[in-house]
């Protein structure tokens, strides 16, 4: 039987094998500095911060870890997003995951916590929208140089996510049970095939529902909402299977333009967790 730490390593290898997921590094699909093998290394590599989160170490610190050794591959952020996920479901699976257990750890994080969240901002470069104005003391990418700020506030990690909240939906399911994530094991379980075309499936299905919050902060929110449209035609299509080549020439097209709905991605990653977690999907 596989250990927590071993589902979340294996959700992160599935996360990137899954194809295809449009504007994403998939298994056929590389960017231009970023690639397939990196998102290998990058699991592997994070490995020994989710056995930390696994024992019960604090978040912050199983974070910060799993973020320093994500980042020892060449292509930089591989899986910070999906790991701000995966620690604290990791941390939420002894004995049981389930929303009330998850929300319980988050709800318990400390300003200790939070100091571990920045500190993992020193070991790769990030990308996040600016800060609000009563904020620019705490903008995340001033890295531990913020950590004398923040433990000035006494922000805990859950009080620095839910300021983050309305603009990053990563954030978002810190203050809503992991509600999407929970929704995407759902998904997962309840589709048929192999493991890598349901995880494409879920993907597309996400980024149907709602406009994906990475490509808001980088590309605005009218390219968002055309991804999101774009995505619901291809998923009520790929419903009636009428046209199955479609999705693969969205993903191109994503991919050649840069745009990278890298958030919904992290969803669905923490989907597979869960779902592999529960007993809802097996490999």
């Amino acid at each position: 039987m596989k250990t927590p730490a071993q589902h979340a390593q294996l959700a992160l290898l599935l996360e990137v094998a899954g194809t295809p997921k449009p504007g994403n590094v998939d298994r056929r699909r590389d960017l231009e500095d970023l690639w397939f093998e990196h998102f290998l290394a990058g699991a592997v590599a994070a490995m020994e911060g989710l056995e930390l989160a696994e024992r019960g170490a604090p978040i912050g610190d199983a974070f910060e870890r799993a973020v320093e050794g994500m980042a020892e591959q060449g292509g930089g952020n591989t899986q910070f997003g999906s790991l701000l996920l995966l620690v604290p479901l990791v941390s939420a699976a002894r004995p049981d995951l389930t929303p009330t257990a998850v929300e319980r750890v988050v709800t318990e994080t400390t300003v200790d916590d939070a100091a571990g969240f920045y500190r993992a901002f020193d070991h790769v470069d990030v990308f996040v929208d600016d800060p609000p104005d009563d904020m620019e003391a705490l903008d995340v990418r001033r890295g531990s140089d913020a950590v004398p700020d923040l433990e000035e506030r006494g922000l805990s990690l859950l009080d620095v996510l839910e300021r983050s909240a309305p603009g990053d939906d990563v954030a978002r399911e810190w203050t809503t049970g992991f509600e999407r994530s929970f929704t995407a094991a759902d998904r997962l379980a309840a589709a048929s095939g192999p493991i890598v075309d349901r995880t494409a499936a879920v993907f597309l299905s996400l980024l149907a529902e709602r406009p994906d919050t990475l490509v808001a902060n980088r590309r605005g929110e009218d390219v968002a909402r055309e991804v999101t449209e774009r995505a619901r035609d291809l998923h009520a299509r790929e419903a009636n299977e009428t046209e199955p080549d479609a999705v693969e020439a969205f993903a191109d097209d994503l991919v050649a333009r840069g745009i990278n709905p890298g958030t919904t991605a992290d969803l669905v990653a923490a989907g597979l967790f869960v779902a592999l977690e529960s007993g809802g999907i097996e490999v």
